[in-house]
């Protein structure tokens, strides 16, 4: 029976009606789907037939899990934590509802397997499983996760981070067999902290301490951080030293294999090359390997069972990742600390104001030297001011202060004296003539620079054009900017003391080391090497080149690089002296004299909690196109009391020069806003960025915007 209405073989009139209400109140049935069990003919495998993938593709929008198939004959292999292939677009589906994306053969991880999919139509199948080997652990997934939500990027963005690449040769060879964990060791120089050995003790003992460490000058910061690591490997669990470069992993490297002996850690730095670190990287992934030190990448490193999370001079640069996200490594070992209920430790000779912050919120405790403990270990410390300089007849004729000759020509009679100049390029920024307070915003506290061809003032956070300027500390009407030079200092070094060699240690070439004779070692900010014995003096030249930086960070950037070089000079009790070319007055330039880094962060964040500075804030830099930053920002769901400073114009990149990340495309011009929210509310900021920059890929509109979450330059 048939019927024009109906499908051939059916019932017409009544009966037809009936049939259709049947198949209505089936179809709306909450019925659950059967299992999966073949795809095109092949069988499926028995248990947990599905597979959640996270696909390795950065855009944000998908930033999702996706359901698969897993083949019988791909059962075993098929685990979560594997790299597998996929075809994307196939009949994958998101698990939290997203459309499907057109694609071909994707690499991708196994996150999960589960019974069933509740996506209602057929799944595409695992084309391949790239290795059998777990990669990405719970652990290492939370992680990715928790720092791909605080930085507004994409999960697979972060796993390219955090998992290198794969060399099947390396994965079928046999790890080393795990060793033993050491006996607990015995305090040594932290002795000279009054709290040092306690903090061993509970982190041998598998508690989680946290503390920011303020170190006394000296070469045995490698080897506190050694017996740190070794606490930790004798309670059983693991560790993990993040260092700024290879010169400083290769010191702590070299501590540990004395202290410890070989096998019980591994070096991952980039020098290590691509193999070697992939199978170092996978020692400590099996759990081969308990300590791992190394640079910026290492942050992620699988350490099983986590004691101890330290890291060494977190106002580095380089532990700011340049890949997106653009992770810091100070914020990642923060995390996993957390996370993984670990010690935290952050030292330097130095101390940010993030970590003024840790302390003053009582995240973490302090560990520092007492006071009379300091004077006798650092070098004394001698200024030389503008005025000084005016007075001064040699000063004005080869830049260098009498004083400065006299230290370096008494210094070389007993060992090598280290000259620092700040490296060319460094830019200005304006500040009072008179007191020499840095030139803000009125309306936003932002820096000024002089625009256009009459110069006029202008903020470059909110781009606000600043009129009738005047000094807030001392009334004045009248700026300056440092002109940055000292290009010829070691030539007229060279002049000055012509039977002295002279050594550079610069961005071409960085030296690791040198002996304890007398030499001059001209050095930029950053690049300075161990002198054995130390250095009999040390000169700080050009100082207003760094404080005279138009950038949030300036005076604390300047003490610290300062201090890193004060660091490796002989104690005053040995007659080591050093000469900083700078204002006495500025708060960077007495924070050198007293040997206080700590005192000076807890003041700058003061200052930065008036003026509603990060970190007391928290920022996110959107830049792109005008275009497309203002349709971004009109877009985003942003948190109540979101502040927008901006947009300003970015500098555009000459065709054939260098890019630094973040800088537009040769020839383009950008504009760059900046956001900025209370406290509690950054992680807001950042998913409303996130989905309002998800939204803009999904449908494709516009020209791409870039977003950065607490951008470390923000002058």
């Amino acid at each position: 029976m048939s019927s024009e209405n109906g499908r051939p073989g059916e019932p017409a009139g009544e009966q037809a009606e009936q049939l259709a209400f049947i198949r209505e109140t089936v179809r709306k049935a909450k019925v659950p789907r059967a299992k999966p069990r073949t795809w095109r003919g092949a069988e499926l495998a028995k248990e947990l037939p599905v597979a959640r993938v996270l696909v390795d593709k950065g855009p944000v929008h998908l930033d999702r899990l996706w359901d698969y198939a897993v083949p019988a004959e791909l059962d075993a292999d098929a685990r979560p934590g594997t790299r597998v292939r996929v075809r994307f677009g196939a009949g994958a589906r998101n698990v939290r509802g997203g459309r499907r994306e057109g694609g071909g053969l994707l690499d991708g991880y196994i996150v999960d397997r589960v019974a069933e999919s509740d996506y209602q139509g057929p799944l595409a199948a695992i084309a391949q499983v790239l290795s059998p080997e777990p990669v990405l652990g719970p652990a290492l997934l939370q992680l990715c996760r928790s720092v791909a939500d605080r930085y507004a990027g994409s999960l697979a963005d972060v796993l390219q981070l955090a998992v290198p690449p794969r060399h099947a040769r390396i994965e079928a060879e046999a790890s080393p067999e795990p060793v033993p964990p050491p006996a607990r060791p015995e305090p040594g120089s932290w002795s000279r902290y009054p709290t040092g050995p306690a903090f061993l003790d509970a982190v041998a003992r598998g508690d989680a301490p946290r503390a920011v460490w303020t170190a006394l000058p000296g070469p045995h910061w490698p080897e506190e951080l050694a017996r740190a690591a070794a606490a930790a490997l004798a309670s059983r669990r693991g560790a993990l030293i993040v260092v700024p470069d290879g010169r400083a992993a290769a010191r702590v490297d070299a501590t540990l294999t004395e202290l410890l002996g070989a096998g019980r850690h591994v070096l991952l730095t980039a020098d290590t090359g691509p193999e070697e670190r992939y199978r170092r990287w996978l020692a400590v992934s099996r759990g081969a390997v308990r300590a791992v030190v190394g640079t910026r990448a290492a942050m992620f490193a699988p350490v099983r069972d986590l004691g101890l999370a330290a890291i060494w001079d977190d106002g580095d640069s380089s532990h700011s990742e340049q890949h997106a996200p653009q992770p810091h490594a100070r914020e990642v070992l923060q995390l996993r600390a957390a996370h993984e209920k670990a010690a935290f430790l952050l030292g330097g000779f130095g101390c940010t104001v993030e970590a003024a912050q840790l302390v003053d919120t009582g995240w973490a405790l302090p560990l520092t030297a007492p006071r009379d403990r300091v004077r006798a270990t650092a070098p004394l410390i001698r200024t030389v001011g503008d005025a000084d300089q005016a007075r001064d007849e040699a000063a004005r004729a080869a830049r260098l202060p009498t004083l400065a000759w006299q230290a370096a020509r008494e210094g070389l009679k007993h060992g090598p004296v280290l000259v620092q100049v700040p490296r060319r390029g460094y830019v200005p920024r304006l500040a009072c003539e008179r007191c020499r307070e840095p030139a803000r915003c009125a309306h936003c506290a932002g820096p000024l620079e002089a625009r256009g061809d009459d110069g006029a003032l202008h903020c470059t956070w909110c781009g606000q054009e600043a009129r009738d300027w005047h000094c807030g500390e001392c009334g004045g009407f009248r700026l300056r900017a440092q002109i940055v030079g000292a290009r010829r200092t070691a030539e007229e070094l060279g002049r000055a003391f012509p039977t002295v060699p002279v050594r550079t240690s610069g961005r071409d070439h960085v030296l690791d080391s040198v002996p304890d004779r007398p030499a001059i070692v001209v050095s930029t900010p950053g690049a300075e090497p161990v002198a054995e014995g130390g250095y009999a003096a040390a000169l700080l030249l050009d100082g207003w080149a760094l404080l005279g930086r138009p950038d949030l960070r300036a005076g604390e950037e300047a003490l610290r690089r300062w201090l890193g070089a004060a660091a490796l000079v002989r104690g005053q009790d040995a007659g080591g002296t050093v000469v900083v070319v700078a204002e006495p007055t500025l708060r960077p330039v007495q924070a050198l004299v007293r040997w206080d880094p700590a005192g000076h962060a807890v003041r700058e964040l003061a200052d930065r909690a008036e003026l509603g500075f990060p970190p007391v804030s928290r920022m996110a830099a959107v830049a792109g196109p005008p275009a497309a930053v203002a349709e971004l920002i009109a877009a985003a769901q942003l948190p109540d009391g979101t502040e927008v400073l901006g947009p300003v114009p970015l500098p555009v990149t000459a065709p054939g020069r260098p890019r630094r990340a973040g800088d537009p495309p040769p020839g383009e011009s950008w504009e760059r806003a900046l956001l900025r929210v209370r406290p509690g509310q950054g992680a807001a900021l950042a998913a409303a960025l996130k989905t309002a920059q998800a939204a803009r890929l999904t449908r494709r509109d516009g020209e791409p915007v870039r977003l950065r979450i607490d951008p470390p330059d923000i002058g």
